[in-house]
C-alpha cells in the first residue's frame, strides 16, 4: 500500500509545485514558455501511453496470440469516445481562447479554465490508478518501478500544468493564495481518479487490457485535441516540437530505466 500510496501522491505533488510558481514569478507565463511547457507534457503523455500502456495491455493478452491486439485496439477507442463526451458535455475553456468549449453556462472564466485542466488531469489519473490496481492486484506483468515510473513521469507533466493555471489567473488580477488554489484544484481529479480505480482493483484485473489501452486513448485524445494545437499555435512552432521530443524521450528513459 505504501507504493499506491506514492504513485497517487507524486502527480498531486508535481501539480502543487507548479502551482506555487505564483509565490515566486510575477505576471504571466510568455507564450513561448507555455507553447514549450505544452509540448513537453505532451510528449511525457504520448510516451507514457506507448510504454506503459498500450505495450503492457498487449504483453498481458500475448495469450491470444495474433489477437493480443484486439484489447489494446477495443479499449483504446472506448477512451477516446469517452474524452469526447466529457469534452461535449462538460463546459470548459482552454488556454489563449476567449471561446469557450461544451453546453452554454454562466460558470465564470476562471472555473471553466479549471474544468478545461481537470479534463485531461481524469485520464492520467486513471493510467496511474489502473497501473497501480494491476500492481496491488499482483499482475506479474506490472512492477513496482514501472508503476512508479509512470507516476514520476506524470507528476513531470503537471509542473508546468499547474504553473499554466495558476500564473495567468495571478496575472488577471486573482489574488496570489486565489490562483494557488485553482492550480492545485485543477489537478484534484487526477488522485480522485486514481484512488477510484484502485478501490475497484478487484474487478480490474480480469479486464486489465482493455482499462490500460482505455487510459491510454483517453490521454491520445487530450494531447491531439488540445496539447498539440496549443504547442504548435502562432510564430516558432518548432519549440513545441523540441520540447514534445525532450518530454517523450524523458518519459521513455524512465519507463525503460526504471520498468
Amino acid at each position: 500500500m505504501q507504493t499506491a500510496f506514492f504513485g497517487l501522491l507524486l502527480p498531486f505533488v508535481g501539480t502543487a509545485l507548479g502551482a506555487a510558481c505564483v509565490f515566486i514569478m510575477r505576471g504571466s507565463l510568455h507564450a513561448r514558455v507555455q507553447q514549450a511547457l505544452t509540448g513537453f507534457a505532451a510528449g511525457v503523455m504520448v510516451a507514457a501511453s506507448v510504454w506503459s500502456l498500450l505495450i503492457p495491455a498487449m504483453e498481458h493478452a500475448a495469450d491470444m496470440g495474433h489477437w493480443a491486439f484486439v484489447p489494446a485496439v477495443s479499449g483504446f477507442w472506448l477512451g477516446i469516445l469517452f474524452l469526447l463526451v466529457l469534452d461535449r458535455t462538460i463546459p470548459h475553456l482552454h488556454q489563449n481562447s476567449d471561446q469557450p468549449e461544451g453546453p452554454r453556462t454562466r460558470l465564470g472564466r476562471t472555473t471553466m479554465l479549471v474544468l478545461a485542466v481537470t479534463l485531461h488531469n481524469i485520464p492520467e489519473g486513471m493510467a496511474v490508478g489502473v497501473v497501480l490496481a494491476g500492481f496491488l492486484a499482483g499482475d506479474e506483468t506490472i512492477t513496482v518501478t514501472g508503476a512508479l515510473a509512470l507516476s514520476i513521469g506524470i507528476a513531470i507533466q503537471n509542473f508546468p500544468e499547474g504553473a499554466i493555471i495558476s500564473m495567468p489567473l495571478r496575472a488577471e488580477g486573482t489574488g496570489t493564495g486565489k490562483a494557488f488554489l485553482y492550480g492545485i484544484l485543477s489537478g484534484a481529479a487526477e488522485p480522485a481518479s486514481a484512488a477510484l480505480t484502485i478501490w475497484a482493483a478487484g474487478l480490474i484485473l480480469p479486464t486489465l487490457p482493455c482499462l490500460l489501452s482505455f487510459a491510454a486513448g483517453a490521454m491520445i485524445y487530450v494531447v491531439v485535441e488540445e496539447l498539440i494545437p496549443e504547442a504548435s499555435a502562432g510564430e516558432h512552432s518548432n519549440r513545441g516540437t523540441l520540447f514534445f521530443a525532450a518530454g517523450f524521450t524523458i518519459m521513455l528513459a524512465l519507463d525503460v530505466a526504471l520498468g
